[in-house]
């Protein structure tokens, strides 16, 4: 960020991007430990994902209000007004991640009772890997300001999206061979488009820097696999 003439400025600014790294940080928490709870079907970590949720949502009225303040008071322009605006439009990102982390433990807690093939969670697990890749990288290109990095990770959106493909057919599967596996498995199947929208944030956070950085957009379409 630019350093500016009225160091309360600046430190206002620091506050916002310390908080902005400190929800990063509980949502890329949470999302790692409610993949590990459906993995393990842990209904003690699932319970304690959810728990986390309401920091999380203390933290994105904490970095509103903080930016509103801000905009209000130093009246920025250009590239301090992105940088204000963004952190508004990330915290909202990181709160909803964390919203689909909980929904995830959530399903985890319904479905521990009644852990059918555990080979379903396999494709998942996975999904849950590129999930949390894409959140990490594209934190780290915020605290950079690291244009390439957050172009990077938009790019790779479309190996979630395939994935889930391959996931709902898997599961469509599990459930014809045998009906005893179709609760099980529908929820896995909201669990594994919950991690879809994840990336669909992540993307949202790297469009997002590329906003704040350069005033300019991403293109409209974003890159999508198989349908």
């Amino acid at each position: 960020m630019a350093v500016h003439t009225v160091k309360a400025y600046d430190a206002e600014l620091e506050v916002i991007d310390r908080k902005i790294a400190e929800m990063g940080g509980i949502a890329e928490k949470m999302l790692a430990d409610s993949m590990e709870a459906l993995t393990r079907l842990d209904v003690e970590l699932a319970r304690r994902v959810v728990e986390s949720d309401p920091r999380l949502d203390a933290l994105q009225r904490e970095i509103e209000e903080q930016a509103v303040l801000t905009i209000a008071r130093r009246q920025p322009m250009a590239v301090d007004l992105r940088e204000l605006v963004g952190a508004i439009h990330i915290a909202g990102d990181l709160e909803r991640t964390g919203d689909l982390a909980k929904n995830i433990a959530k399903r985890t807690i319904k479905i521990s009772a009644d852990a059918r093939v555990p080979r379903a969670i396999v494709g998942i697990k996975h999904m849950g890997e590129l999930a949390s890749m894409q959140m990490k990288d594209v934190l780290d290109a915020y605290s950079q300001r690291d244009v390439e990095r957050a172009r990077a990770v938009w790019g790779r959106d479309a190996e979630i999206d395939a994935l889930e493909d391959s996931v709902f057919r898997d599961l469509l599967t599990f459930m014809m061979e045998d009906p005893r596996n179709i609760t099980f498995c529908t929820h896995l199947l909201f669990c594994s488009k919950n991690l879809e929208r994840v990336g669909d944030h992540a993307t949202n956070i790297a469009e997002t820097i590329q906003y704040m950085r350069t005033g300019e957009t991403m293109p409209t379409e974003r890159p999508k696999g198989a349908q």
